[in-house]
């Protein structure tokens, strides 16, 4: 083997971890809030409605810029927007911390969100050059096990941190430690290996300079494919049940319906994230290799969600607290860590001029299904009412049903989908 390539194969690894380790502070924001929900409550002396507004001014930025940033990796550079946003996301962790006011805490979340929100789409840009097709779901992989690390250190490592520190001061200091691998994008990254001066690994497209300027003509193709749908409409369920459930209303669940303590319900919930750190490399190895497919991944681990579902209406208020702890661990694969995976399906539906703007455009659905289903949930709850200031476990059955619902609603859409991985 050439030395050259030999040291962009080696180099490759660097780019990787850089990226990694940035996209372990997206799902760090993204969970943070409830952890020091209490502490927030208190500070800005605001109900839990407001609370709730908050906490969802990181989604809101987060989903609107996901187009803007696939567009401006295609046409800009994803380096330059890596090193950008993510300089944006730390000075927004920094002002949280800082803030002096109620409105200046929702204008800092939206911040985190506009900086947090191009990571991994602009990620997925830069890794689709230093690493090969039949590679990518390993890689991105990768990056959902660092998400689900980012995930469990807003939990309980939060938790320690705010009460030995405050919650201001854990926010501040999440926000200079991001200036630490932003700054490192600026000497490690690069768009491909030969701006390192280094032999392509990939078929690398045309420069952003000269790649088609018509973005309107771009959107038109990707909305265009019936199978960019198949895929976006499985993304809005799936969304609607990360977000709607597991990031709102599954503590209340487990605490109300099984009686369970805060400490053993967050356990439980931590299974969501032990599964993103342990299982997403695994499926991504499994679509590049064992199985050579996306499809098949992500038909049968909707198969099994929609088995989990059955299995929690079925036995409702009857599943001991080890099965509990199973059907976590399962969603959490089922769920989350396969979204990577259907990324990259989607990105090869698309000529690789448009890679950006594709995964952009797709990463809008989960967050469209969370704004969908979270007052959906909350308004199935509130139309049963609370009995002795809680929700009774009849509340949550017809939640439950729900969501078995749009588990099998998600199997037929992915199912409409088409195999995308290119065998060499």
């Amino acid at each position: 083997m050439h030395e050259g390539l030999k040291k962009a194969l080696r180099y490759r690894w660097f780019v990787l971890w850089i990226l990694a380790v940035q996209y372990l502070l997206v799902y760090f924001h993204r969970v943070a809030p409830a952890v020091i929900a209490p502490e927030l409550i208190n500070t800005f002396e605001i109900s839990g409605t407001a609370l709730g507004v908050l906490a969802s001014a990181y989604f809101y930025s987060y989903g609107i810029m996901q187009i803007p940033v696939g567009i401006l990796s295609d046409r800009w550079g994803p380096r330059k927007v890596i090193m950008l946003s993510s300089f944006i996301a730390a000075l927004g962790s920094i002002s949280f911390g800082l803030s002096p006011s109620f409105s200046v805490a929702i204008i800092s979340r939206v911040f985190v969100g506009i900086g947090v929100s191009a990571l991994f789409v602009a990620a997925m840009r830069i890794l689709a050059n230093w690493f090969k097709g039949v590679e990518l779901a390993k890689v991105s992989g990768v990056l959902m096990a660092m998400g689900g690390l980012g995930w469990l250190m807003a939990t309980t490592p939060l938790a320690l941190m705010s009460q030995a520190f405050g919650w201001r001061e854990s926010f501040i200091a999440a926000g200079v430690f991001s200036l630490i691998p932003a700054a490192c994008s600026w000497f490690i990254l690069a768009d491909t290996p030969a701006k390192k001066g280094l032999p392509n690994i990939t078929e690398i497209p045309g420069s952003s300079e000269n790649t088609n300027m018509n973005i309107i003509k771009d959107l038109k193709m990707i909305l265009r494919e019936k199978h960019f749908w198949a895929i976006a409409i499985w993304f809005i369920f799936r969304g609607g049940a990360l977000f709607g459930f597991f990031g709102l209303w599954a503590g209340p669940y487990l605490i109300e319906t099984y009686h369970l303590s805060q400490y053993s319900a967050g356990n439980i919930l931590s299974m969501i994230a032990f599964a993103m750190i342990l299982l997403s490399p695994v499926l991504g190895h499994m679509s590049d290799k064992t199985l050579s497919s996306r499809k098949k991944i992500l038909v049968w681990t909707s198969v099994l969600n929609c088995l989990c579902w059955f299995v929690m209406l079925t036995f409702f208020e009857q599943l001991s607290t080890e099965w509990l702890y199973v059907i976590f661990f399962v969603m959490g694969i089922t769920i989350s860590s396969v979204g990577t995976i259907a990324i990259v399906a989607t990105k090869e539906l698309f000529p690789p001029e448009i890679a950006g703007t594709s995964m952009g455009t797709m990463n809008v659905f989960p967050f469209i299904g969370g704004i969908i289903f979270q007052p959906l949930f909350g308004y199935i709850l509130d139309k049963t009412g609370k009995i002795q200031g809680v929700y009774p476990p009849s509340a949550y059955k017809s939640m439950i049903l729900l969501l078995f619902v749009i588990s099998l609603l998600a199997l037929i859409s992915i199912m409409f989908s088409k195999e995308t991985i290119k065998r060499t």
